[in-house]
């Protein structure tokens, strides 16, 4: 799986609000087609209904059935919690996992999720990659979060683990609880993800962070 080439981000990171629409390239859209048919597997096999899901994650279903059906892309918060509902790691919504004592995963083989929509179809401001996909039973998940713009809806999210963000690039606000931190380039935070947590960019400005969900 590629990941566009960096002209694309670059043009990509300066477009507004275009930057969260899904591009044309076929390898960007398998990574949310798969996480679509995974969960919905997932929930079939085990003969639940999408109100069952709700009841058991809190999700609508209307959020549910958005993600089943491919209208939006789930944050990472959420995916976390989808995945430790149906006890799989997040890495399995992405590739066929293996049973492998490592793992190498070069730059262009990295998987991106290209857009993150809310259920109000407001956007998350932020794509993401993950950085490990195949080596199964891993108790980390690694990704490269790049923040884009600014965003209007500003709620927070809690999931079960723990999670660790270094700032690579740029300057990020996180919320969590009722706290407001300023995290520079070269910062780091490591959290209960219990805590109702958001990472917003700051001034419009691009920011890169190296985020590692433990669960």
């Amino acid at each position: 799986m590629r990941r566009p080439d960096s002209a694309w981000l670059f043009s990509w990171s300066r477009s507004g609000t275009a930057a969260i629409q899904a591009p044309s390239l076929s390898c960007c859209a398998a990574p949310v087609l798969a996480i679509r048919a995974k969960i919905r597997e997932l929930r079939t096999g085990k003969k639940l209904t999408l109100q069952d899901v709700s009841n058991e994650t809190g999700f609508s279903t209307s959020l549910l059935s958005q993600i089943e059906n491919n209208n939006i892309s789930p944050p990472i918060a959420t995916l976390s919690k989808i995945a430790n509902f149906f006890e799989v790691r997040m890495g399995h919504f992405f590739a066929e996992e293996e049973e492998c004592s490592f793992e190498v995963v070069r730059s262009g083989e990295r998987t991106l999720m290209p857009r993150v929509i809310s259920e109000d179809g407001s956007s998350h401001g932020y794509f993401f990659e993950s950085l490990s996909v195949r080596k199964k039973n891993k108790k980390m998940d690694p990704f490269l979060l790049t923040l884009n713009e600014q965003v209007a809806n500003t709620c927070t999210y809690s999931h079960n683990g723990e999670e660790f963000l270094f700032i690579m690039q740029g300057k990020a606000e996180l919320l969590l609880d009722d706290q407001r931190i300023l995290l520079n380039e070269g910062d780091s935070v490591y959290f209960d993800s219990n805590l109702k947590h958001r990472l917003l960019s700051v001034d419009c400005g691009q920011v890169k962070v190296l985020a590692v969900v433990v669960r």
